[in-house]
C-alpha cells in the first residue's frame, strides 16, 4: 500500500495569469502558498486485473479505458498501470468547488502514489508538468498552471509562466517572522457556495483573447504579485492586505460570475469590521473567502459575519510527499 499527502493552495495574486490564454503572449506571475490541508491518496494491490476506484462514488471496472473518473483514467495511463490496483482518496476539506486547487493536488497526488506504486521517486517538477498534461492537454479542463505547481512544490511561492510553457517556481524571500505575521493577519472563512470553476475561466480566458479590457487587468495583477514579491523581500508586510484589495478589484472584472451581491457584501462586512483587503479564492463564485486583518480585529469581523466558518489553517513549507509505503513487490 502507498499514500500521498498533497496540500492544497491559497493564491494570493496573479491568477488569471496562469492561463494560456494570457501567457502565451506574455509571462504571467502568481504568488501563493500550500497550506495544511490536504488531500490524501491510498493505492493498494488487488487480487485479481480488476480496478477499483473509490470516491464520490465507487466504480469496479476491468480495464483502464473503462474509468469514468478521467483524472484516475488518464494518470493510470501515463504512469502505465493497467489493472489490478485500488485506488481511494480522502480531503480535509470539500472537494469541489471551493477555490483552494484541489482537482489539481487530486492529480499531482494520484500520480505522486502511481509512480511510487511502480517503485520510482518522482519530483515536483515532474508531477506538476504531468498534472498539468493530465488536465489541461488531455481532460480539456479550462484552467491554469499555478495549482499544480503549489501542490507539487509545496511552501511560499512567486511562480511565472512562460509564453514557452515553461514555468519557474521560487521561493518568496521573505524571514519566517514575517510569514509567521501574514499567516496570523489572515482568516479563511468558507462561504458554504461551491461552484464549478470551469464556465467561470472558460469566460474568463474569451475575454483575455478577445477583450482588452481583462488583459489589461491581468497586467495589473501580475505587476501587483512582482510589487508584493519585492516588497516581502524588503520585509515590508503593511501593504499585503491592501495589495490584496487591488488584485481582487481588478478580478472581479475578468468574467461575470466572479463575485455575486451576496459575495459582495460579506467582502463589504469584513471591510467594515477592520479588515484591509481580501479576495474569493480560485475563479470566484463561491468557496472561500480570505481576509487581512491584524489579529484584533479577527473576532469582530467573525462576529459580523456568522454564516461564514471560520478555518483555521498555517502554510505548509512542503509538497506532494509519500508518507506510507508498505511492500515492496508489486
Amino acid at each position: 500500500m502507498i499514500i500521498s499527502r498533497t496540500p492544497l493552495r491559497i493564491s494570493f495574486l496573479g491568477g488569471g495569469s496562469d492561463l494560456p490564454a494570457f501567457y502565451h503572449d506574455e509571462a504571467g506571475a502568481v504568488i501563493g502558498t500550500a497550506i495544511d490541508k490536504y488531500i490524501y491518496i491510498t493505492v493498494n494491490r488487488k487480487f485479481d486485473h480488476k480496478i477499483r476506484a473509490s470516491y464520490s462514488v465507487t466504480e469496479m471496472v476491468d480495464s483502464v479505458g473503462d474509468l469514468k473518473h478521467e483524472l484516475i483514467r488518464e494518470a493510470m495511463r501515463l504512469v502505465g498501470i493497467d489493472g489490478g490496483i485500488e485506488i481511494t482518496s480522502i480531503s480535509d476539506i470539500p472537494s469541489q468547488g471551493t477555490g483552494l486547487g484541489s482537482s489539481s493536488s487530486y492529480t499531482v497526488g494520484l500520480l505522486n502514489a502511481l509512480y511510487a506504486y511502480k517503485g520510482k521517486l518522482v519530483g515536483a517538477e515532474r508531477l506538476a508538468n504531468e498534472a498539468c498534461r493530465i488536465e489541461i492537454d488531455i481532460c480539456g479542463k479550462p484552467i491554469g498552471k499555478q495549482d499544480q505547481y503549489l501542490a507539487a512544490y509545496g511552501g511560499f511561492k512567486y511562480v511565472q509562466f512562460f509564453p514557452d510553457e515553461h514555468v519557474e517556481v521560487m521561493p518568496v524571500l521573505c524571514n519566517h517572522k514575517l510569514t509567521q505575521q501574514i499567516e496570523s493577519n489572515l482568516l479563511l472563512l468558507y462561504t458554504g457556495m461551491t461552484r464549478s470553476a470551469d464556465t467561470i475561466l472558460a469566460q474568463q480566458s474569451h475575454n483575455t483573447r478577445n477583450g482588452n479590457n481583462a488583459r489589461q487587468s491581468l497586467r495589473r495583477m501580475v505587476k501587483l504579485a512582482e510589487t508584493l514579491r519585492a516588497d516581502l523581500g524588503d520585509g515590508k508586510t503593511e501593504c499585503f492586505g491592501h495589495y490584496l484589495h487591488e488584485g481582487w478589484m481588478e478580478k472581479r472584472s475578468l468574467a461575470e460570475g466572479v463575485s455575486n451581491p451576496q459575495l459582495d457584501r460579506w467582502y463589504n462586512t469584513a471591510l467594515e469590521h477592520g479588515a484591509r483587503g481580501g479576495k474569493i479564492l480560485g475563479a470566484g463564485g463561491g468557496g472561500f473567502l480570505l481576509v487581512d486583518a491584524a489579529p484584533e480585529h479577527h473576532g469582530a469581523i467573525i462576529a459580523a459575519l456568522p454564516e461564514l466558518m471560520p478555518v483555521p489553517f498555517q502554510f505548509e513549507p512542503q509538497g506532494s510527499r509519500i508518507i506510507y509505503v508498505e511492500g515492496e513487490d508489486h
